[in-house]
C-alpha cells in the first residue's frame, strides 16, 4: 500500500477530518481528532486492512504517522 493511500484509509478509520495536513512526520497523538477511542479504531484498522493484530503497546512505541505506516507494512 502506498503511503498516500495509507493516510487516507487511516484518517477514515480513526475519524480524522483534515487529511491534507497529514505528513509522514505528523505526530498523530497531537492531532485534535485523536482520542483514546482512536487507539481502538486503529487496532481494528490494522486487523481489517492488513490482517495484523497489534497491541496498544505497539502503538505507544509509534510517534509519527510514518511509524504507523512502517508497522503496517512490516
Amino acid at each position: 500500500m502506498e503511503f498516500k493511500d495509507f493516510i487516507e484509509r487511516l484518517a477514515e478509520a480513526v475519524e480524522i477530518e483534515s487529511v491534507e495536513n497529514l505528513m509522514p512526520e505528523t505526530e498523530f497523538r497531537e492531532l485534535d481528532d485523536w482520542s483514546s477511542l482512536s487507539v481502538m479504531l486503529l487496532i481494528a484498522f490494522f486487523d481489517e486492512e492488513f490482517e495484523k493484530e497489534i497491541s496498544s503497546s505497539a502503538i505507544k512505541e509509534c510517534i509519527t504517522i510514518q511509524d504507523l505506516y512502517n508497522l503496517a507494512i512490516a
